[in-house]
């Protein structure tokens, strides 16, 4: 049930395109667990109720949020909540999942003294005009690269660093855009 939240939110973000592999699911199961142990972070699952409204068994699970402190609002004294993941089922959208997680956000922040609440929301028109409907506002841009990716870019970086430069890719001036000329002025055309 939470696992198929969190692969629906790997999905939807778009991190199948950009993250290679599928970890086994008793690794994510794994992962998981760890991340249910660890004190700095707070999970937090929205279930219906059970179908037969009794207390015994537990509902579907229809959204999740994974809770954090952001360690460098603590370093500057103004303790920020990160909302580091956030998920709702499709069908479960716009019936108030999204805002009970948030309620849960605000909650944790009142318990850990933050001023503030801080969302990753990825590049999905709904999920931005809910956060914005929600009182969220545009903070920062968030990039992603591989570690290989990354590894390859210090290098070329540091070659180019010491003065050990490649040869350029393009052949300076050729297939570049042309420049117009400047349009005669005003005064000049009579």
């Amino acid at each position: 049930m939470v696992l198929d939240l969190v692969r629906q939110h790997r999905i939807e973000a778009h991190a199948e395109e950009v993250l290679t592999g599928h970890p086994p699911v008793h690794a994510a199961g794994a992962g998981f667990r760890r991340l249910l142990a660890d004190p700095g972070h707070r999970v937090v699952l929205a279930v219906l109720p059970a179908a037969d409204g009794g207390t015994e068994e537990v509902g579907a699970g229809v959204g999740l949020a994974v809770l954090g402190v952001d360690p460098l609002s603590l370093v500057l004294g103004t303790p920020q909540v990160t909302v580091d993941s956030f998920v709702v089922h499709r069908e479960h959208r716009r019936s108030g999942v999204g805002a009970a997680l948030l309620a849960a956000a605000a909650a944790y922040a009142a318990d850990t003294g933050a001023a503030y609440v801080v969302a990753a929301v990825p590049q999905d028109a709904d999920r931005q005009r809910f956060f914005a409907r929600m009182g969220f506002a545009p903070l920062t841009t968030r990039r992603i690269a591989s570690v290989n990716t990354l590894g390859r870019s210090l290098a070329a970086w540091q070659r180019r660093r010491l003065g050990i430069l490649p040869l350029p890719r393009r052949v300076p001036g050729v297939g570049r855009r042309r420049s117009v000329p400047p349009l005669p002025s005003a005064t000049a055309a009579r």
